[in-house]
């Protein structure tokens, strides 16, 4: 069988993991598709893939078939439908994936711990591990809010352009949870800036009085996450922030590994997330 139209291209992956290289390609696609917002021109994926035309048009073809990706009237591609059964259930497991790690920081710090992530306008709590204490933090999986009065919602937009962000922002409002609720675009900026400078961001009465919270961003996830830990102002003071936060982004580092994991055997996780 002759070698196809773009045997000239770089070496896949494939090779060295024993993969399907077809597989590999068009994943690949689909993250660059992802990338671009969702809605791309042959053109595009041939010049950010290094792939050439006819390969592309042979994946996305199957894509297209598959419903994976549907081709619009003006003939670019767009992501399709049946992803979205796929990321929904991805980000339930999301959740399975952390609870470990959110029982380590709850056993260290004694306060409840969060993961959350961006769904479109609004996070989403995904997984939560309460405190032992009698005087605790609740918020129920699957609650949504507002970005701009919460920390992990601060942690999950503090790398987001600015412009995205007053979009985001002039779609939602900013209404004001509590009396400390950030209420303007210039403000809420101001605080992201906050988040990048500190690395971390912090809730303080700001969803809800009497209640503060510190979180960071996860990095590297394969969707924006953040995790947190939250509990009475009284107990998450000035002084246990100090002893929480390193501990915060030392809990989401190996979070990020765990997530970037292939599940291989040789790849160093045994699955557990410990």
């Amino acid at each position: 069988m002759p070698p196809s139209s773009d045997s000239t291209s770089a070496t896949p992956k494939s090779t060295a993991t024993g993969g399907v290289q077809s597989l590999e390609r068009a994943f690949d696609l689909l993250e660059r598709m992802a990338d671009a917002g969702g809605e791309v021109g042959l053109s595009e994926l041939s010049t950010s893939s290094g792939l050439p035309l006819p390969t592309i048009h042979r994946l996305m073809r199957t894509l297209v078939a598959c419903g994976y990706v549907r081709q619009q009237p003006n003939r670019r591609y767009a992501l399709g439908p049946r992803l979205i059964r796929l990321g929904e259930s991805s980000a339930r497991l999301l959740g399975t994936w952390a609870r470990p790690h959110l029982a380590r920081l709850v056993e260290e710090t004694g306060e409840t711990a969060n993961m959350a992530l961006l769904d479109g306008d609004e996070v989403v709590y995904v997984a939560q591990v309460p405190s032992r204490h009698s005087m605790r933090m609740f918020t129920e999986v699957g609650r949504r809010v507002l970005p701009h009065s919460t920390g992990v919602g601060k942690a999950l937009l503090s790398n987001a352009p600015e412009g995205e962000v007053r979009a985001l922002l002039g779609r939602t409002g900013m209404p004001a949870a509590t009396d400390k609720t950030i209420t303007t675009p210039d403000g809420f900026l101001a605080a992201l800036r906050h988040v990048r400078e500190l690395g971390y961001a912090v809730d303080d009465n700001e969803q809800e009085i009497g209640v503060r919270c510190l979180a960071v961003s996860v990095p590297d996830s394969p969707t924006a996450a953040a995790i947190s830990i939250s509990g009475p102002a009284g107990r998450v003071t000035d002084a246990a922030t100090e002893k929480i936060v390193p501990l915060l982004q030392e809990v989401a580092a190996e979070l990020s590994v765990a997530l970037a994991s292939t599940g291989q055997p040789g790849s160093g996780q045994n699955g557990n997330g410990g």
